[in-house]
């Protein structure tokens, strides 16, 4: 009857035990797996592209001043035709030429006395030019000098800007040459460690920027993408 409680209890007990070994033992190769899986390398890649602008936006501001209203209203009319005109015969359409409102500037209205500037009224517009035909605006753009010339006086600090709109164009063949670049310095990252690359853990394809590709000529851009890769590694 003793043997028969022995063996009552000593079959769960063998069970138990066998349980809690294999899961030991699975316990203990999940954490290899997760050690292993831990063991990765973050690499960057770059590709740039030199393009040609295919936008450009030139903002003429001009003011006159006076003290007579109606003289002030006539000159600011005048030299915006002059303006416009200088575009027209430049070879750019009606529909490339905006003309903003007037802004006139009452300098008296808040001076007084000696305080007063001698001329009251400063009156202003912008005409702009948004054209696709970079190249004769910048055939434009070096003969501006003519305006300054008939008496249109404009704002020095306006300049040009060149923008390309074409991204999305080139746009996944950077991305293509970032990620090939990326690869490359994680194999090299691999063979010098002793291990094997492994498949992408993560991976971010970063910031994509357009800037001048120099100071002299904002015309021409440097697209540049930068992409973030995490491989694993393997033993």
């Amino acid at each position: 009857m003793g043997n028969d409680r022995r063996d009552a209890w000593f079959l769960p007990a063998l069970l138990i035990a066998l349980g809690l070994l294999g899961a030991g033992w699975f316990a203990s190769r999940g954490l290899v797996a997760i050690k292993t899986q831990d063991r990765y390398v973050v690499v960057k890649g770059s590709a740039e592209r030199i393009v040609d602008a295919d936008l450009l936006v030139w903002p003429l501001p001009h003011t006159v001043g006076g003290n007579d209203l109606a003289s002030v209203q006539r000159d600011l009319a005048r030299n915006t035709e002059t303006i416009r005109r200088f575009f027209l015969d430049a070879g750019f359409e009606e529909g490339e030429i905006v003309v903003s409102p007037p802004r006139l500037e009452d300098r008296w209205a808040y001076a007084y006395g000696d305080s007063r500037p001698p001329e009251r009224f400063r009156y202003s517009n912008t005409v702009s030019l948004r054209t696709t035909k970079v190249d004769k605006a910048l055939a434009a753009l070096r003969s501006s000098g003519q305006l300054v010339g008939e008496g249109v006086m404009l704002d020095q600090n306006s300049q040009p800007e060149f923008d390309y709109t074409r991204l999305n164009d080139i746009k996944p063949g950077l991305i293509a040459a970032a990620t090939a670049a990326a690869r490359e310095s994680a194999e090299q990252f691999a063979k010098d460690s002793g291990s094997r690359l492994g498949g992408i853990r993560n991976a971010n394809q970063g910031v994509v920027t357009i800037s001048d590709r120099d100071q002299s000529s904002p015309q021409v851009k440097k697209v540049r993408v930068v992409t973030t890769v995490e491989y694993f590694l393997r033993d």
